[in-house]
């Protein structure tokens, strides 16, 4: 078929590369002017199965209340008169039950692990380079009471496939030399052996130009989408700033713009933008900065080595579409990580970012066929865009196909 993918992030790119491996006449439709250059441009860039927690926990909504009084938490809840937030967050707050958090989280989980599966199936076909670091991720906690916590919590990834091990401060120091000098104020860590880091703005790029050199597939980039155009139960057109495009079939892959398209053609979309912030340092020759990526539990911040660069993140702001931001923005983030690794890179020369995840209240994607019958939606990853990304594209390309997906799918696609 002739299909227009609409998004050119990681999500939308897998999906092509999906499915022109189906064969199909692909086009990535996106506004900017190369791949991966909002929501996967600068994310943590962390593999993380182990990772996989459900953010719609019994403990959120304390911690959102919390926030509007305190700018040291991990979450922000900006207050605004934006309806769409307060219906989000209703959404949001009926799932943060122990049955629905446990729920979800599983389902997370198993997403995360067939599209981590499909990850490496991808780039061993395709040969893309991407800073990648197999290895594991530390998860570790600065307190006694965080890390019991932390290993309680973790059973349910371990009792669902996950291999996780429980660590002393004398193990992370060990497995990451970088922290011995503070592994004192470590109370201890989860280290997950199969999890794993990479840069998803390098993958998304490669893997781009991998589908249009070898595959055929167009890209469509500096083209800005206005709108769709529906006669009876299917889409009859894309409209865009650079004419109309038409195609059998079109998949939805533009994160948090997504419910703002979809709308107009009365389809309702429970995702809302959440606010990251990421710093990315150069590493000099002599820097130790980190080898194995992770999170600071305390602080939700993560890391990751990128090569020559590492990259640090941190903060789940809820407070619409805004992006901008100011250096001030990321002085608790600097700070944790010189805390950390005081010399893991060249802390003069950082480079400031900010980009919108696109949340469902259960933190899985929402994937699937719409009530037109030649529109899927590939979108609402969150945080784990990255993670879900190869998998999900999988799923998409398996429903277009008529074919029964390998994963079980309750609880992730569209009813």
């Amino acid at each position: 078929m002739k299909i227009v993918v609409m998004g050119g992030g990681v999500i939308g790119v897998t999906t092509a590369y999906e499915l022109a491996r189906d064969g199909h006449d692909v086009t990535v439709v996106d506004r900017q002017p190369q791949a991966a250059s909002e929501t996967s441009f600068a994310n943590a860039g962390l593999i993380a199965p182990g990772h996989a927690y459900t953010w719609a926990s019994p403990r959120a909504p304390k911690i959102l209340v919390k926030s509007l009084f305190r700018d040291d938490l991990a979450f922000k809840l900006r207050l605004n008169a934006d309806p769409r937030m307060w219906s989000w967050l209703f959404l949001f707050i009926r799932q943060c039950t122990d049955q629905r958090a446990r729920l979800n989280t599983i389902r997370k989980l198993k997403l995360c692990l067939y599209s981590q599966q499909a990850l490496h199936e991808v780039v061993s076909a395709t040969g893309v380079s991407y800073d990648a670091h197999s290895g594991g991720l530390l998860y570790f906690y600065r307190t006694q009471a965080g890390f019991e916590r932390g290993v309680a919590n973790s059973a349910i990834l371990r009792d669902h496939g996950l291999p996780l091990e429980i660590v002393d401060r004398d193990r992370v120091a060990t497995l990451e030399p970088a922290l011995a000098p503070v592994k004192d104020r470590i109370a201890g860590a989860i280290y997950a052996p199969l999890d794993e880091s990479g840069d998803a703005h390098l993958f998304t790029g490669a893997l781009a130009a991998f589908c249009r050199d070898k595959m055929g597939v167009r890209l469509a980039f500096e083209t800005t989408i206005h709108g769709l155009e529906v006669l009876g139960d299917r889409v009859a057109r894309l409209i865009t700033d650079n004419g109309e495009f038409t195609a059998d079939a079109y998949v939805l892959a533009l994160g948090c713009d997504s419910p703002i398209v979809v709308r107009q053609i009365g389809i309702r979309l429970p995702i809302y933008p959440v606010k990251g912030y990421s710093v990315t340092i150069p590493v000099r020759p002599g820097d130790t900065a980190p080898h194995l990526g992770g999170v600071d539990e305390e602080h939700l911040v993560a890391y990751a080595r990128m090569g020559d660069r590492l990259r640090l993140t941190a903060k789940a702001e809820f407070g619409g579409y805004d992006r901008n931001h100011r250096p001030e923005d990321f002085r608790h983030l600097v700070q944790v990580a010189r805390d950390l690794f005081p010399a893991g890179g060249d802390y003069a020369r950082p480079r400031y970012w900010a980009g919108l995840r696109p949340m469902t209240p259960e933190g899985t994607p929402i994937l699937g066929q719409t009530r037109y019958r030649n529109l899927f939606l590939n979108t609402g990853h969150g945080h784990m865009g990255w993670t879900m990304s190869c998998g999900s594209a999988r799923i998409i390309a398996d429903i277009i196909a008529g074919r029964t997906p390998d994963l079980s799918l309750e609880g992730l696609t569209l009813p």
